[in-house]
């Protein structure tokens, strides 16, 4: 039986309890101003020389501001968890709640900046006018294809911008599929995997499964991806085909198939949801290959339900849910992503950081089992693994470069 998750009447005890603190963040301050000394050192006269030592050397705003911890966390409202586009003021609650994850796990201060419009232009622009105060920046439920454009123009304006639905998803999807396989007996270079959910995070899964952008030699791409939308299969004669997902095709469904995703699944070892509830049957994952690896990730309800799915033959299933073994929770992996590139003063998070943090997630869990494959989604200690993959990775391309100069 699927497990009801209002079961803990979450719903009104969190709009009980939101009412009452009335936002769930504050700024604080790291001194008392107690005295006119304090009050000459913070602000007025003394605060004039680390301005004018900033105007000398911009470099030094790391070390006399607050810019090198501070992350803000950017939505339009488009996609805001499963509620779809409800707007700036709607999603507030939702990037409080992130901003908190942010100090939980990394100590990072994070700010919610909901934006009033979801015209790219503007909102690109508004982003590179707001970033002198920032180190990084966070995208959050910006719906694709716009998101694709958002993150892809911001990428070189000095600090990094991470889209969390897309990299965070993708990259503890791969952490968790790193270890099914080490569970079912599979390697991960002869996977065939369907994915169903052609948006930002089915995107984002499939090029970090085909290694997009990476260098051959450290990533291993899976043998072959399928990525199905509402219509179905993704393929070049679909009607309605946008460049978005024209793009997809460049590293998914190699033979130009169609169908439905019930067809995609037939023989394959994997299936990732990223899509909509009650999707799969266990009809469906009896039909795929021996053992089947199941990461039914739409949330609250997921794609097929972890019993339906064991009852299936399932060998592994993951959901999004924290009721359930095997959690796929972003929470693992943009803290850390974020704490590295900070720490690094990386100036955007590339690929190889990407992978690096998926492995660092992976290796946290010794001894994988099929109840066992992620880390728990409360264990700080993957953020500090995650931080130092990131960091170290930045540091050696850094290397890497000059050494080929």
């Amino acid at each position: 039986m699927e497990k009801d998750s209002t079961s803990h009447d979450y719903s009104a005890r969190s709009l009980e309890l939101h009412r009452t603190l009335k936002g769930k963040i504050e700024v604080s301050n790291k001194m008392e101003v107690l005295t006119s000394d304090d009050l000459s050192l913070v602000y007025s006269p003394g605060v004039a020389e680390p301005c004018l030592a900033i105007e000398r050397d911009p470099d030094l705003v790391y070390e006399l501001t607050m810019k090198g911890n501070t992350v803000a966390i950017v939505t339009d409202g488009s996609a805001v968890l499963g509620l779809g586009n409800i707007g700036a003021l709607a999603s507030i609650p939702v990037m409080e709640g992130k901003a908190m994850l942010f100090k939980k796990f990394a100590n990072i201060n994070a700010f919610p900046i909901c934006l009033d419009t979801q015209n790219v232009d503007e909102i690109v622009e508004t982003v590179m006018r707001i970033a002198p105060v920032f180190g990084g920046v966070n995208l959050e439920d910006i719906s694709a294809p716009r998101s694709f454009e958002v993150e892809a123009r911001l990428q070189n304006i000095g600090i990094p911008v991470f889209h969390d639905d897309q990299h965070g998803t993708a990259i503890v999807t791969l952490a968790g599929l790193i270890n099914a396989c080490k569970v079912t007996g599979r390697q991960i270079s002869e996977l065939k995997v369907v994915i169903s959910g052609a948006g930002a995070a089915g995107a984002a899964i499939a090029r970090m499964l085909r290694c997009v952008g990476q260098d051959p030699a450290q990533c291993t791409a899976v043998a072959q991806v399928l990525i199905c939308d509402s219509h179905g299969i993704v393929h070049s004669r679909q009607e309605g085909l946008t460049d978005a997902k024209r793009e997809l095709l460049r590293y998914s469904n190699p033979n130009d198939v169609s169908g439905t995703v019930h067809n995609a699944i037939i023989g394959a070892d994997v299936f990732i949801g990223v899509s909509a509830g009650h999707l799969l049957t266990k009809e469906d994952v009896r039909s795929m290959a021996y053992d089947p690896i199941i990461f039914a990730l739409a949330n609250p309800t997921p794609e097929i339900t972890p019993e339906e799915a064991l009852e299936g033959g399932a060998g592994v299933v993951a959901t999004g849910r924290s009721d359930y073994p095997n959690q796929v929770n972003n929470v693992l992996a943009f803290p850390g992503v974020f704490r590295g590139a900070l720490d690094a003063r990386a100036p955007r998070i590339t690929p190889r950081m990407k992978l690096a943090a998926a492995y660092a997630i992976a290796d946290a869990v010794i001894d994988p089992q099929r109840d066992r494959i992620i880390p728990s989604s409360l264990d700080k200690s993957i953020t500090q693994k995650v931080a130092e993959a990131v960091f170290r990775t930045h540091m050696d391309s850094l290397k890497d470069a000059t050494l080929t100069v």
